[in-house]
């Protein structure tokens, strides 16, 4: 019996790009990278987790924050090498740094410049 984890193209190093995308807003809030475990739990659970390629281990979104991604929906590309994640996004946050998104940075004339604003600090996210 085939599993739907064998549908996915895995990179070289066993992960596929993971977007999540607000299922409200649409907004895409962050990408990550997934093992064929993490997204096997977050099946199972409901909730994102991925692979956490820095510390080598699986991460599950706001296991310290708060900041849970609740899942909606689950979508694999047409080339199976990169999942969509539409989800609830506990706290309206899903950036480290205390933002909507991870992608508030935006190319103007040249230069990189944060627009989105920081909505809860992060000592208080991780205190």
């Amino acid at each position: 019996m085939t599993s739907f984890l064998d549908k996915i193209t895995w990179n070289s190093d066993g992960l596929v790009p993971a977007i999540a995308q607000d299922h409200e807003s649409g907004r895409i809030l962050m990408m990550a990278w997934m093992n064929a475990e993490s997204l096997s739990l977050t099946v199972e659970e409901n909730r994102a987790i991925y692979w956490s390629r820095s510390r080598q281990k699986l991460w599950r979104k706001g296991e310290e924050s708060g900041h849970v991604q609740h899942i909606k929906e689950i979508r694999l590309d047409c080339d199976s090498d990169v999942i969509i994640l539409t989800v609830d996004q506990v706290g309206g946050i899903a950036c480290h740094t205390g933002r909507e998104s991870c992608f508030y940075f935006v190319l103007e004339n040249g230069k990189w410049k944060a627009v989105d604003p920081v909505l809860k600090n992060q000592k208080d996210i991780y205190s």
